[in-house]
């Protein structure tokens, strides 16, 4: 939201009052507040008429600092309000200053006005002339803004999920989730918390609309306002984004830990395609017979009866033994997943019961919400109401005691505002805290049935702390190469935003594919964390595209499956630390100015680098940071730093390893849950001298470099297993050995 008119001028409409002096501040030895006046003080008669800008600073978490600014102070606190971890830790708070771990804020002394934010000896961003505003609208609206200054060169990343540019400078975006697909500017999953490339990130503590101009009113700064008197923002110091990542994941938690089966490979029933459990067993026996190994089978909407949406019934004319079906399906083998949404069809029969028993979102005039969009004459749970929340659940209970083990939570965007919620919520705080509710509610069952760490959702809403509930994918993409990429730009953009997992719908969710683009898409959907083919009216099963298809596919869920050490080290890291299993480049090479930029690979853990072949051609071209990495399909060396020019067939995918790495490497390929330690290789890149520990399971392995030699060692449990040094010696190992490897 825009409230200058040029760099003088303020738009027709808004008076703005700016912080024009420090008055005094003072402190309770834990919080550091400063009082601002509009206009400068020179003598008493200039306090008359005077209005003060209230500036509060606190420190939740080490090297993190909460600034709330405020006008008028009186208005009511409504929620929701996002649930922050506070860490007890020592803060030091002088006249003008307060101190959280290395970041300071600093107040200006003086005739100039200003907030500093300082550590580790330099500036890292600050809030200067005419940067706070307190803004009235001639309509009677009231805003807050703050404006933190950019350096020359610093690049904008996060904000949710988000399908343009990956870097944010020059955007105006609303944090406002809607259901816009991929290929707009809107979003599923907006998060209002960015970081950028100068050390820092910023979460702006407001669930409702925020309104971002990136670098775009005031081009050297990034702009945030919330309609109200208040606004509350907390600067997070790195130095690093992976540090940003860690501290904010810290504050608004860290990602669940997926189940291993999870990462395998999804195959759905597709959206409006005609299927029954015939069908479904024809796909799943034409995978089988093509040692196409699933892990899940989704079933989408149709499960349930047309314009019943959702009664969570089986649709008796299709299925009509649900039970004897799911246990079919799991004595093959397979996990199975379905969908729902939170809204609930007029002719659902928990309409009904949801209107008598209060469990539906109503009007002011006590009338159910109701309107057309989507299921005819649907209502919305409310899941401010615990009873309803433990309604909503015991459906989901029938279904996981009858055998389901996962559930895609659909929608959640479309979240009114002209409505009254059982607990007072504010509804504009409410349109994009609904989906946590939601998403949560339906975790809790899954977790509270199967355990802690098998749980998992496919989730398309999400708001801040959402990550705690993975998996969310990308949502309604097309069959197309700029799709492709606008699904991977939402990715990159999502991890930037503190979530840890993330999937898109193989092949485009919106048309059939051409057989290239399907295949391009494979390795993409493979080497993401979590890999799903899934269609609206084309079924995704590969033979109905070309044979080539078939071995393409193949070839990338093996490879998958033979990677799941690695890759399952990678999730434990995103659960324990908040470091995302897909980076962008710019998470893992922060001193590196060529990746700023960079949006058509990322890093598939900290160890592989992934460059997506987005043409039918195969020609693809990617930056190599600094050292020798090495494809590991092929074993080729690249050497960096540098941009790399490659033709690659369906078959094939820019996939380097780092240098340095070990990469711990799975004896199968017919599942990803099994036993990691039992056969597994461990294969040494360009080592250099030094030590690296690779846990896997409860075994850690040691690799320590010597000049020449590189010794093994292994702690745990007693099984065989096997060294590589790439381009080397190489070591069959039986249990509990160590071993010196030349090479």
């Amino acid at each position: 939201m825009k409230f200058t008119d040029g760099y003088w001028r303020k738009r027709d409409g808004f008076a703005v009052l700016h912080p024009a002096q420090l008055h005094d501040t003072e402190s309770d030895g834990a919080t550091l507040t400063a009082y601002a006046t509009a206009k400068k003080v020179r003598d008493r008669s200039d306090t008359l008429d005077a209005p003060v800008i209230t500036i509060r600073c606190e420190a939740p978490a080490p090297d993190v600092i909460r600034v709330t600014i405020g006008h008028f102070l009186g208005g009511v606190a409504n929620g929701p309000n996002f649930a922050l971890n506070r860490e007890e830790h020592p803060v030091t708070v002088t006249e003008h200053e307060l101190t959280s771990g290395r970041l300071t804020a600093r107040f200006r002394p003086g005739d100039e006005w200003g907030l500093d934010f300082v550590a580790d000896g330099r500036r890292l961003t600050g809030s200067g002339w005419k940067g706070m505003g307190i803004v009235d609208g001639a309509d009677g609206a009231h805003y807050v803004h703050e404006q933190l200054d950019l350096g020359v060169g610093e690049a904008v990343y996060g904000l949710g999920e988000r399908f343009g540019p990956f870097v944010k400078n020059g955007q105006s975006i609303d944090i406002w989730n809607e259901d816009g697909g991929t290929s707009s500017e809107q979003a599923y999953k907006n998060v209002p918390f960015y970081l950028t490339n100068g050390g820092y990130g910023v979460l702006v503590d407001h669930p409702g609309r925020v309104s971002f101009e990136v670098a775009s009113e005031m081009v050297s700064r990034t702009q945030f306002s919330v309609a109200g008197q208040t606004l509350s923002y907390l600067v997070i110091y790195g130095p690093t984004p992976a540090d940003v990542l860690r501290r904010y994941t810290a504050l608004t938690g860290r990602p669940a830990l997926p189940p291993a089966w999870s990462f395998g490979l999804w195959l759905t029933t597709s959206f409006t395609t005609p299927y029954d459990e015939e069908t479904v067993n024809r796909f799943i026996d034409g995978m089988a017979s093509r040692d196409l190994p699933l892990s899940v089978f989704h079933f989408d909407t149709f499960w349930m009866r047309e314009f019943h949406w959702c009664d969570f019934e089986w649709d008796p004319r299709i299925f009509p033994d649900p039970p004897g079906m799911l246990k079919r399906l799991s004595d093959r083998g397979l996990r199975t997943c379905l969908w729902i949404n939170p809204y609930i069809a007029q002719r659902s029969a928990m309409f009904a019961e949801g209107r008598a028993n209060g469990y539906l979102v109503t009007r002011a005039n006590g009338d159910v919400w109701q309107w057309d969009r989507w299921q005819a004459g649907m209502g919305l749970v409310d899941f401010t109401n615990p009873a309803a929340r433990d309604w909503y659940a015991g459906k989901l209970r029938n279904l996981v005691e009858m055998g389901v083990d996962a559930f895609k939570s659909d929608f959640g965007e479309r979240i009114p505002t002209d409505v009254v919620w059982h607990d007072g919520s504010d509804p504009e705080r409410m349109h994009n805290y609904y989906t946590q509710l939601y998403n949560q509610t339906v975790f809790d069952v899954l977790r509270e049935a199967r355990g802690e760490g098998e749980a998992v959702l496919f989730a398309r809403s999400a708001t801040v702390g959402g990550q705690q509930f993975p998996v969310h994918w990308g949502g309604d993409n097309s069959a197309t190469y700029e799709s492709m990429a606008e699904s991977l730009r939402g990715g990159l953009s999502l991890m930037s935003s503190g979530f840890g997992f993330w999937s898109h719908d193989i092949g485009g969710f919106e048309g059939r594919p051409d057989p290239a683009v399907f295949k391009r898409w494979i390795a993409f959907g493979l080497l993401s964390s979590h890999s799903r083919l899934h269609g609206n009216q084309e079924y995704k099963v590969p033979w109905l595209y070309d044979e080539e298809s078939v071995e393409v596919l193949r070839k990338f869920t093996h490879l998958k499956y033979a990677l799941m050490p690695y890759l399952y080290g990678a999730a434990r890291q995103a659960h324990e630390d908040g470091l995302p299993v897909m980076r962008p480049m710019v998470v893992g090479f922060p001193g590196d100015p060529a990746v700023t930029h960079l949006d058509r690979q990322y890093l598939l853990g900290g160890d592989l680098l992934v460059a997506p072949v987005l043409s039918e051609s195969g020609v693809v071209s990617f930056y190599v940071p600094a050292g020798r990495w090495t494809h590991y399909l092929t074993g080729e060396v690249v050497e960096g730093p540098g941009w790399v020019t490659e033709t690659h067939g369906f078959d094939s995918v820019p996939l380097l390893v780092r240098p340095g790495a070990v990469l711990p490497i799975g004896n199968r390929t017919d599942r990803p849950d099994y036993d990691y330690r039992d056969g597994i290789t461990l294969r040494v890149y360009e080592p250099a001298d030094g030590t690296t520990t690779v846990p896997v399971g409860d075994s850690t392995f040691t690799v320590t470099r010597d000049g020449t030699a590189t010794r093994v060692e292994r702690d745990g449990a007693a099984l065989p297993w096997r060294v590589e040094i790439v381009g080397g010696a190489s070591a069959d190992l039986p249990a509990g050995e160590a071993v010196w490897v030349a090479g």
